[in-house]
């Protein structure tokens, strides 16, 4: 298993043209075919209505509390697809990792090198061990006296719980990918951008511009669709003014990944959301080579986790 990013220059490396997104709604499945198509497909997780939901994201176990479901899920989404390949890139929720923007004063170019200098960093932020946790850095930005450096930290159970429910599928997970980082990938262009992925009860502001990510932030919505519509319009206002501030414009569209789509979302903030700011989603389902039905506002994770394949 590689912990892998790449999320602004996707063709530098070669993923598996398979990928998977497990969520607390399900697993999305996708495949980049010979001719450039990307065939998706869906299969739910449905908890019993007296238990918990079966994947709680999260920095400590369990994250999945029923992995002969979310194997059988795994199993019944690429089962749909017919693959060839059984390796494939897979995307965990953000709410079960730790991403971090850091600076440095400077790092190795080798990353035999740089990685012992991330990590220990790392020691002094993560709120777990990070000795045996999966570790993937980006250097963003370089000048001469400063690196600012993309890292990603994966409790070493966390992960563990992921990858042993696709090898229980009968598939090996080559590439791990944060759902926001991978769904980055989708964006269209090197204009400045505001992201929210929403995942379950967790909730995922991103802003970048250009190949730099200036903002991640992923926080724990409550309970009660009230109390979460108030955090989430509360979450997007900050983002927002933090884009304003940072990028000295106001941003004109908001773009957003979960359950539901755009529309959802613009429903959801209804008037908390300023008038000149556009929901849209950061990926629709394609139009074509698409297993249907499939659910609005999900496949940005494994399109973006495609985006190299």
């Amino acid at each position: 298993m590689a912990f892998s990013l790449d999320i602004f220059s996707p063709t530098n490396t070669t993923r598996p043209a398979l990928a998977c997104e497990i969520t607390p709604e399900g697993v999305l499945a996708a495949r980049r075919t010979a001719g450039e198509q990307i065939s998706m497909a869906f299969a739910p997780l449905v908890a019993n209505p007296l238990s918990a939901d079966i994947v709680q994201p999260g920095l400590s176990a369990p994250n999945i509390t029923d992995r002969a479901a979310v194997t059988a899920a795994i199993r019944q989404a690429l089962g749909e697809l017919d693959p060839r390949e059984r390796v494939l890139t897979l995307v965990v929720p953000d709410a079960a990792l730790r991403v971090l923007i850091l600076d440095f004063d400077s790092l190795p170019s080798k990353p035999q090198e740089a990685l012992p200098i991330v990590r220990f960093r790392l020691r002094k932020l993560a709120p777990f061990e990070v000795d045996d946790a999966a570790v993937s850095y980006q250097v963003m930005r370089q000048e001469q006296d400063q690196a600012r450096v993309l890292v990603t930290v994966m409790p070493a159970g966390v992960r563990a719980e992921y990858e042993e429910v696709v090898r229980a599928a009968g598939y090996e997970p080559g590439v791990i990918l944060p759902s926001m980082l991978a769904s980055l990938a989708t964006l269209g262009s090197g204009d400045a951008a505001l992201v929210v992925n929403r995942s379950g009860s967790s909730l995922t502001t991103a802003i970048t511009n250009g190949d730099t990510l200036l903002l991640h932030r992923t926080v724990e919505l409550p309970a009660g669709d009230l109390a979460q519509r108030e955090e989430m319009a509360q979450v997007v206002s900050v983002a927002s003014a933090y884009y304003e501030d940072t990028l000295n414009m106001p941003p004109g569209v908001l773009y957003y990944k979960g359950p539901g789509g755009a529309e959802k979302l613009a429903s959801q903030l209804g008037q908390d959301l300023p008038r000149t700011l556009q929901v849209r989603d950061l990926a629709p389902v394609p139009a074509t080579g698409a297993m249907n039905p499939l659910p609005k506002g999900l496949a940005a994770g494994v399109m973006g986790a495609l985006a190299n394949s």
